[in-house]
């Protein structure tokens, strides 16, 4: 099994691939007729979803455009990893790309630091802005109103879990949990039945990044009676009995050895792990974790599973005792921007449009797994069939969540992240592990907090 990387390995690979990162970008304004588009590669090389459909929209889009050119720069990184070569690359006119792959949490972070360029002059004249749905909008608007992302899809989480397991712990092929508890009690039936089998999988702490955060302690906090956030009094929230109420979740799952081993969980490649060896190979019982996972598993991947739709069965998370609405997800995705410093912003524009036409976008949705944010995909019935569980995730918007998207948001998982890692590893209590979450909440936000 995997080992748990030391503190330092981390930060040495950050500088690394920050340095190849910067190096492969160049300057950005040398060009005038040469768009750079600048992505997030898998860290799994047979997994190339992304790499694939930029490559057409490419060869579109130098088709339509002669004498113009598109330079693909990917970068090759773990989620957290990826956030800091971003910005780093944004920072200097010499290094920032023409076109950008923000995700939605961490782009109000950057239009704060004066990153991104608003895009707004482009969308008013875009006819196809009006078929994007408002909350898929609002996730790439600023608190100055103004738009600096065009969405490419949004998802839904809930839980997978693997038939043969059950079958042979005895639980029903049609699993679905009204409460935490019943999750929980699963579990326990698989680690006693199956033993060779890793009963449940939550994602935590700092290696995992916001997949900790949003898949795993997201999805049990919104499922309480708090929240992250206070949108009437506009302040975040501390010391909140919900908080705990998760945090005890996670413990319980790593004390009673429900979960993956603890180096495992606290691999810095868990979700590679999770999707390519343990899900496949039989080896997980039940997993909390997003819609998209089939996009490893699609012909071509690298990881192919043709089976996987008859293999496992997928349930909502239900909400903490069971109290309306039953069910619970959270809902991200990711927005193409443009950097403040890129040097053709319009050819970046116009490389968007050419990614956000109907069929564009509707072969984006199936191959990457993704939930259409164009109502006109939506209604196309050859979306809902494209894929087993397009329905279900897609059912799950109306149950949904949405992170608070402001500056402080990233800080705010950060302090997650490693609360959730303490009572993971044994280090604190519950009990610590919130207190030390409160101070860190009150640094990240300048103290606009709410005592619950």
């Amino acid at each position: 099994m995997p080992v748990r990387p030391t503190a330092v390995l981390p930060s040495l690979l950050a500088t690394a691939l920050a340095a190849s990162v910067l190096t492969a970008c160049g300057g950005s304004g040398s060009d005038p007729d040469t768009v750079k588009v600048s992505f997030k590669q898998s860290t799994d090389n047979s997994i190339h979803v992304m790499d694939d459909y930029l490559a057409d929209i490419k060869k579109q889009f130098e088709k339509a455009n002669p004498g113009k050119k598109v330079e693909l720069v990917p970068i090759k990184a773990p989620d957290s990893e990826y956030y800091t070569k971003l910005q780093q690359m944004l920072r200097s006119a010499k290094t920032a790309p023409d076109l950008v792959y923000e995700d939605t949490f961490l782009i109000n972070s950057d239009i704060t630091s004066g990153y991104l360029k608003p895009l707004d002059a482009y969308l008013a004249k875009w006819p196809d802005w009006n078929r994007f749905i408002d909350t898929a909008k609002a996730a790439a608007k600023a608190e100055d109103g103004k738009t600096y992302g065009v969405p490419d899809g949004t998802d839904t989480r809930g839980l997978w879990y693997d038939k043969g397991v059950f079958a042979k712990a005895g639980l029903p092929a049609d699993w679905q949990p009204k409460t935490w508890d019943e999750v929980l009690d699963a579990a326990r039936t698989i680690k006693r039945r199956v033993p060779d089998v890793t009963p449940l999988n939550v994602y935590t702490g700092k290696p995992a990044g916001e997949a900790a955060a949003m898949q795993g302690f997201e999805m049990l906090l919104y499922g309480t009676e708090d929240r992250l956030y206070d949108d009437a009094a506009k302040k975040w929230i501390a010391g909140s009995q919900g908080f705990e109420d998760a945090l005890s979740f996670v413990e319980t799952v790593y004390r009673e050895k429900l979960g993956p081993d603890v180096s495992t969980a606290l691999d810095p490649n868990i979700q590679t792990i999770v999707r390519g060896d343990l899900l496949p190979k039989g080896k997980l019982g039940i997993n909390l974790d997003g819609s998209w996972l089939p996009q490893d598993w699609l012909p071509g991947s690298g990881h192919e599973w043709p089976e996987w739709s008859r293999k496992l069965g997928l349930a909502y998370m239900p909400t903490q005792h069971g109290q309306a609405p039953g069910k619970v997800s959270m809902s991200g995705g990711w927005t193409w921007a443009v950097p403040a410093k890129a040097a053709n912003p319009d050819l970046a524009f116009d490389f968007i449009r050419t990614m956000q036409t109907k069929a564009n976008a509707q072969k984006w949705y199936v191959a990457n797994s993704g939930i259409s944010v164009r109502e006109d995909v939506a209604a196309d019935p050859a979306y809902a069939k494209a894929q087993p569980g397009i329905k279900f995730f897609t059912d799950l918007v109306a149950s949904t969540h949405y992170r608070p998207a402001y500056p402080a948001y990233p800080k705010v998982s950060t302090a997650i992240q490693e609360a959730m890692e303490g009572v993971t590893t044994g280090d604190t209590s519950v009990e610590e592990a919130a207190r030390n979450y409160d101070d860190s909440l009150k640094e990240a936000t300048d103290d606009q907090v709410i005592e619950k």
